[in-house]
């Protein structure tokens, strides 16, 4: 495979109807194309060598016999070219008409498999015409001189490695569909050969069907539909091309096409393996479902195993949703996680009342609006939030005001408590000149402010709602026993790249213009720690990204290594077409060198983290989602971005 991706293609012909030569000809055509740009298997609808809409002439000899030369003639073509075609055709086996899925590669007949489920319904007849596949292992047949062609619903192709399975249009539509078994038997990606006309309202649906079906397989799902040319007698066909992924749409064609259209992606087959070993569930159900071994059949089919070119989209942030709509229900749907568990928390502790430091910077603008939101929704005073800024050697005016405002537009209890003089006090105890502004100069405001916030809860009778972040907790940006604790760390599973997103929903939400303006101004201030003084005019002098990297980097390496288990050669493939045009090579793979020793060597933070909602799929919580050896080596990890 081609970095452990396959490129598949969903293609839809121009047809006549029982014009076999016609067809095939637009049939050769798309495989010549899509097999240039590197597919190394073309799925085509559902009985497009002769087309879907013959009627009774599917048993009428000349079109039958049409249809073996047909299949004959693109067997011969496949020898020219390097994928594996897939068509439909109606094929005449002992006697009886079977709906087949013909696989042809390297000039041969791969495989065939008749259609399960023959729809006889509404505006479908197909039982007048075909015998649905027979409920037996695999037999083998002759064609066109062929002989031990693979025939049944019990068999996969392997693809350069990868199993593959065949369903065609009314499979997919019934309770146990084909697939389904298919992949508990090692089916990683399914194609589906269909003829699903057009009626108000079906097209959503069959995506979310797809989808589905993608989802609970754990597979890619391609599926063909016929289109343009076939009889418009009752039914109109608008050609649909789709590829899924897990539950994820790839990739789609434009329907309603005249002419041949496709649609090509890069399947990710070692996203999709990782799933299945690391659900165990998966497994747990093939043991009880599968009761029938699978035939496999081999293909001719090459893969190129070293195009750096990837057909697909990577998303640069796999933490925020691309679309506009699917943001704005994702932040409401979060928060109201986030909501949801610091209100049982406040519940089962018996409190009403909340601590929080509020430095001006996104996290602790995020926890502060968590908690009003948690407070309105319970019915309590926003006056028992009692907010914290504590200004301390490297504080700007801009974070003060900015934490000044919102917690006076907010209408929470503010306290300002300066930090410089204990912190003063505290160098001198330990003999540590201010001058040197080196860790110990820098943890000692962070671990003063945490005392401070401590002590204040005690004295309210409530308690310390943690501000750190899934990105500070990857990477260890946070000082041990310093904002490393608190009673509950309400954003310990939101990245910094997705809390930029929340508090811009806030905004866009807000309850005045203040309150308004100050989120935008906060938004747009550098993400720092202001542990370090400001510069000569003022300004933020310590940039957190200038320190450890760019956070929407640190996001997609923590994303790909926690999700998907992927290896640093792996993720460097991905991130540079992720972020082509935004970083060159050599920052991309200083940064992730950067983020494997500190994600290794700052276990010892995450092994003892306070509670925290789990709100996406990756979390690093200790008793829930990561479990790792605070002396694990990062040795065999950072060898391979040496090797880069």
């Amino acid at each position: 495979m081609n970095h452990g991706y396959l490129r598949v293609a969903a293609a839809v012909p121009k047809v006549n109807v029982a014009d076999v030569d016609y067809n095939i000809a637009s049939i050769e055509a798309i495989t010549a194309e899509t097999a240039a740009i590197g597919a190394s298997v073309i799925v085509f609808p559902e009985l497009c060598v002769t087309a879907y809409t013959c009627g009774d002439l599917f048993h009428n000899s000349t079109l039958i016999e049409s249809a073996l030369r047909g299949i004959e003639k693109l067997t011969v073509f496949s020898a020219t070219t390097k994928a594996v075609i897939i068509v439909g055709a109606p094929l005449c086996v002992d006697g009886q008409m079977y709906n087949c899925a013909v696989a042809i590669s390297g000039g041969k007949i791969a495989a065939i498999v008749p259609k399960t489920y023959l729809p006889d319904y509404n505006e479908f007849y197909e039982k007048r015409w075909f015998m649905s596949a027979p409920d037996t292992d695999i037999s083998f047949i002759s064609v066109n001189g062929q002989n031990n062609i693979p025939f049944g619903t019990r068999q996969l192709l392997n693809i350069g490695g990868v199993k593959c399975a065949i369903e065609i249009c009314e499979d997919l539509w019934t309770v146990i569909p084909p697939s389904s078994r298919a992949s508990l038997a090692g089916a990683e990606v399914i194609f589906n050969l269909s003829a699903s006309d057009d009626i108000i309202g079906k097209y959503g649906y069959l995506q979310n069907l797809i989808q589905q079906q993608s989802a609970r397989c754990m597979a890619a799902y391609i599926y063909s539909s016929a289109g343009y040319g076939e009889s418009s007698t009752d039914l109109v066909f608008d050609g649909k091309a789709i590829i899924a992924e897990n539950g994820t749409l790839i990739a789609c064609n434009k329907r309603w096409s005249h002419e041949p259209s496709h649609t090509v992606a890069d399947i990710d087959i070692e996203a999709l393996r990782r799933d299945r070993m690391h659900m165990r569930s998966f497994g747990d159900c093939t043991r009880r479902e599968l009761r029938l071994p699978y035939h496999i059949s081999d293909t001719a089919a090459t893969i190129p195993s070293t195009d750096d070119k990837l057909m697909r989209t990577i998303n640069p942030r796999p933490f925020v949703p691309a679309s506009g709509e699917i943001v704005d229900r994702r932040c409401e749907e979060i928060v109201n996680i986030q909501i949801a568990g610091l209100a049982r928390r406040l519940e089962a502790t018996r409190t009403n009342r909340l601590v929080i430091g509020i430095s001006g910077g996104l996290d602790s603008t995020l926890a502060l609006l968590v908690a009003v939101m948690t407070f309105d929704r319970l019915g309590l005073d926003r006056k028992s939030i009692t907010g914290i800024t504590m200004p301390g050697f490297g504080t700007t005016d801009r974070t003060y005001t900015n934490a000044m405002e919102l917690m006076k537009a907010l209408g929470i209890t503010i306290r300002e408590i300066p930090i410089a003089a204990s912190v003063k006090q505290h160098f001198q105890d330990i003999g540590h000149d201010i001058n040197n502004h080196d860790v110990t100069y820098e943890n000692s405001q962070a671990r003063e402010r945490t005392q401070i916030l401590m002590d204040v809860a005690n004295q309210t009778g409530g308690m310390v709602l943690g501000t750190g972040d899934l990105s500070e907790l990857a990477l260890g940006w946070a000082t041990y026993n310093g904002d490393h604790m608190s009673m509950y760390g309400i954003n310990a599973s939101i990245p910094k790249t997705l809390v930029l997103y929340l508090v811009r929903w806030f905004a866009t939400h807000a309850f005045s213009d203040k309150e308004k303006s100050t989120l935008e101004d906060i938004i747009d201030t550098p993400i720092s720690p202001e542990l370090i003084p400001a510069d000569s005019d003022g300004n933020i002098k310590q940039k957190t990204e200038d320190l450890v990297g760019p956070y929407e980097l640190h996001d997609f390496f923590l994303y790909y290594i926690l999700r998907y288990g992927f290896s640093p050669k792996r993720i460097f493939f991905m991130a540079r077409h992720a972020f082509t045009g935004t970083y060159d090579d050599d920052v991309i793979r200083h940064w992730l060198k950067i983020f494997i020793r500190r994600f290794f060597n700052q276990q010892f933070k995450r092994s003892c983290l306070p509670d925290g909602p789990k709100v996406g799929s990756v979390c690093l919580s200790p008793r829930g989602d990561w479990r790792m050896p605070s002396d694990a080596s990062a040795a065999l990890w950072l060898s391979e971005c040496e090797s880069l």
